[in-house]
């Protein structure tokens, strides 16, 4: 029985002829599904044969068999060079003005130029200029007529060849480098002490008779600035305050900490009267607008929010950044906000839209601090690998400032150009804004009792007078420097030479 089972199953030569084409298709269709995954089988030599030659009959058919070209004598025979060099028409009867192939104009192949059959020849420059003059000038020509007229007109009057001249024997315009403007030095003029933490913050009040400084310990204290007197010290952050912004047209004072709270202080009762809650992790900075009472806050939850002071109405989220918003500036023209982060780049913001307008990505490390040129359309940003120097509105980088090699904490800038730095290690680097030349370094001291590794800056502002510097340090003491009076460019020369990279920008 199974003998007989397996007989049945055998097939015949014949039934195996029938279901090869069914195989092959089988086998062709599974190639075109995973023809990916293997390697592309080489052509059947006959049907590249075959393909190849019928592309070169589709292309090459009419001009396949081509008469041969006359030899030079039998032109010269045909066309003596007299008669080639006085006759302006061409010889019907010459070889080369035969029609051949398939044409327009005959539409016969082999037909002889005649009278009857003729076809216009090469026009010479002559009639080809004569031709274009016929022609009414377009608008775009009447255009580029008036351009390049007006152009040679300005090299005629300006003494200047009318040919290109080579790109090396183009007077190249000299780089302009600016001198720097002598500074006098800044030394140290009072040490504060009564904060018993690290002092983060600092903000000036507009009348420039007192200044408030928010530090670890959770309070913010507010000092004479004449005298660096104590006058109050307020209450209510349960962490680290680190920023404080001060009302121009309010008597408020506003402060954010890690607390993740933004409070609205006022000053003539000394209390809490608004908090702005939304912020998902510490706030690092805050500032006001100048003209508009709007207050604009970052943080660590990699977001500025911009915040109504009087309804606490939160306006706009500006979510762009990667990283912790360090810092934030604000300013009456467009931009008018702009933010520096720790993902290394500095965004501006259109606050009507509420969205980012452009991204400046030069740096390459954290943002740490931004300071707003008092007078001019500029700002500088600083960072552990430079001080860079950017003109707005558009963002254009100007130049570096390169040599305070450290963690770079705070910016300060006042309206005689004068730019100071403030780093981890302690280090204050004195900048003139102009030519980027460091004028000055100086190297604070910790107070009595701190360890040396506790001479770090955190912050640092001028007061308005731009006469006074106010520092905040790891050493919990905020000091004040001013200007040497003693001090004259006899005693202090400037040692300035420009270094190459000053003279590309």
């Amino acid at each position: 029985q199974i003998m007989a089972q397996t007989e049945a199953d055998v097939l015949t030569h014949q039934q195996l002829e029938k279901i090869k084409p069914l195989f092959e298709a089988s086998i062709k269709r599974t190639l075109n599904v995973f023809i990916a995954n293997n390697e592309v089988l080489s052509e059947d030599f006959e049907s590249k044969r075959v393909r190849v030659a019928t592309k070169v009959h589709d292309e090459y058919a009419q001009v396949k068999d081509l008469p041969p070209p006359p030899k030079a004598s039998q032109i010269l025979s045909k066309n003596p060079p007299d008669r080639l060099a006085n006759s302006d028409q061409p010889d019907s009867s010459h070889p080369d003005y035969e029609v051949l192939g398939s044409h327009p104009y005959p539409n016969a192949p082999g037909v002889v130029l005649s009278d009857d059959t003729t076809a216009d020849s090469e026009m010479t420059p002559i009639q080809i200029q004569s031709l274009l003059q016929t022609i009414p000038p377009t608008k775009d020509d009447i255009e580029r007529s008036k351009v390049s007229s007006s152009l040679v007109e300005y090299r005629q009057q300006a003494g200047l060849e009318e040919r290109i001249l080579p790109r090396s024997l183009i007077p190249v315009k000299p780089v302009k480098v600016h001198k720097p403007v002598w500074h006098p030095p800044w030394k140290l003029m009072r040490v504060i002490s009564g904060h018993y933490g690290w002092v983060r913050s600092v903000a000036v009040d507009h009348s420039n008779e007192w200044f408030a400084t928010g530090s670890a310990d959770r309070t913010i204290k507010i000092w004479d600035l004449p005298t660096g007197t104590l006058k109050l010290t307020l209450t209510g952050h349960i962490n680290c305050v680190r920023g404080l912004a001060i009302s121009e047209r309010h008597p408020y004072l506003f402060s954010v900490g890690e607390d993740k709270m933004v409070k609205c202080w006022d000053l003539e009762s000394n209390k809490v009267i608004r908090g702005y809650h939304g912020h998902l992790s510490g706030v690092y900075c805050c500032v006001l607008h100048p003209t508009i009472d709007l207050l604009i806050t970052g943080g660590r939850d990699s977001t500025a929010r911009v915040w109504d002071i009087r309804t606490k109405a939160q306006v706009h989220v500006l979510a762009g950044h990667t990283n912790t918003i360090v810092d934030v500036k604000s300013q009456v023209t467009d931009p008018q906000i702009i933010t520096g982060s720790m993902d290394t780049t500095v965004r501006f913001w259109d606050l009507a839209a509420g969205k980012s307008s452009a991204t400046l990505t030069n740096h390459k490390k954290s943002i740490r601090s931004i300071a707003l040129h008092p007078t001019e359309y500029a700002f500088a940003t600083a960072s552990s690998d430079n001080i860079k120097q950017w003109a707005l509105p558009e963002g254009r980088f100007i130049k570096n400032l390169s040599g305070h090699n450290a963690i770079l904490n705070t910016l300060a800038l006042n309206r005689d150009n004068v730019l100071v730095s403030g780093a981890d290690n302690g280090s204050i680097q004195l900048w003139d804004w102009k030519s980027g030349y460091n004028f000055q370094s100086l190297q604070t001291k910790v107070q009595p009792g701190s360890l040396e590794s506790e001479a770090g800056i955190f912050a640092s502002t001028f007061d308005h007078s731009g006469c006074r510097l106010i520092t905040c340090e790891a050493d919990k003491t905020i000091k004040v420097w001013k200007e040497d009076e003693e001090a004259t460019p006899e005693t202090h020369p400037i040692n300035w030479k420009p270094t190459r990279e000053q003279t590309k920008f």
